[in-house]
């Protein structure tokens, strides 16, 4: 049987399915054909319906959850793990004013935006751009914030950036959950095969992990030429034993960012289970 698969090359990505995409493990005769988009395409494109198996964040699984199901196994949420707001002034009021400022954001349907909608819900000038351009966005002066994620967050000091608030920080200090970022969706029509399937991300994973601090060729080429330092501290921030299995923790945390989505009316209440 062979089914779509879209992820990101984001390293925690790339580190969790290596070994499936790449036979490293028995696949139990499935193939896979593989799709590495930014996240946002995979949300506009889970909207669509189009993948079989697709990376995307938690908003846009809420919004497009009729047709797709909740994995147990591959996605990212965690503790200190959440997006940042940065600017390229070091100190100042921009947050006393910040309704008036505006901010780049790596997309509407991207857990980003969604948590600093919570945290600033009066700051609606946002401007949505690939998560690689925001730096460049604010330091050019085309806005003035940038809500940054993934390995920019490692990256942003040494280009004179500074962080002005931790949008996962907040989130945590407020509803004392973890921060679900991104998740790992499976069309529902594809039936008993998800847990076939969530059981193989799991042993991918777990294959990834049994051969680390040892970064792969395939980590490295979808990398976008940051260090093994860098690949190392992306992995280790994004990937965890959430990224194994959700637990009853991981799914209190998912419930409770729904919860805000629909509070704040991006989402009605789900026709099905979220989960597995």
């Amino acid at each position: 049987m062979k089914l779509s698969l879209g992820f990101s090359p984001c390293p925690n990505d790339t580190f969790i399915f290596d070994a499936l995409v790449n036979k490293k493990i028995d696949t139990m005769g499935f193939e896979f054909e593989v799709i590495l988009e930014d996240v946002e395409t995979l949300n506009q494109w889970a909207l669509q319906s189009r993948l079989d198996i697709t990376k995307l964040s938690f908003p846009a699984f809420f919004q497009s959850s009729d047709e797709y199901v909740l994995l147990n196994s591959g996605s990212a949420l965690g503790k200190g793990v959440g997006p940042l707001l940065i600017s390229k002034s070091e100190a100042g009021d921009q947050e006393s004013k910040i309704e008036d400022l505006t901010i780049a954001l790596p997309g509407i349907h991207t857990t980003a935006n969604l948590l600093f909608s919570f945290a600033y819900p009066n700051a609606l000038n946002k401007k949505f751009m690939v998560f690689s351009s925001i730096e460049e966005a604010v330091l050019s002066g085309k806005t003035d914030l940038g809500v940054i994620i993934h390995e920019n967050r490692f990256t942003y000091q040494q280009k004179g950036l500074y962080k002005v608030r931790d949008l996962g920080e907040y989130w945590e200090q407020k509803m004392k959950a973890p921060i679900p970022l991104g998740a790992i969706a499976i069309k529902r029509k594809v039936g008993a095969v998800a847990e076939k399937i969530d059981s193989l991300i799991r042993r991918s994973l777990e294959y990834a992990f049994s051969n680390y601090p040892f970064i792969t060729d395939y980590v490295k080429r979808h990398s976008q030429e940051m260090s093994e330092g860098v690949m190392r501290r992306h992995i280790d921030l994004y990937v965890n034993n959430y990224s194994l299995d959700l637990g009853a923790e991981g799914r209190q945390a998912v419930a409770t960012l729904l919860d805000v989505c629909e509070r704040s009316g991006n989402k009605q209440g789900a026709a099905h289970s979220l989960f597995l």
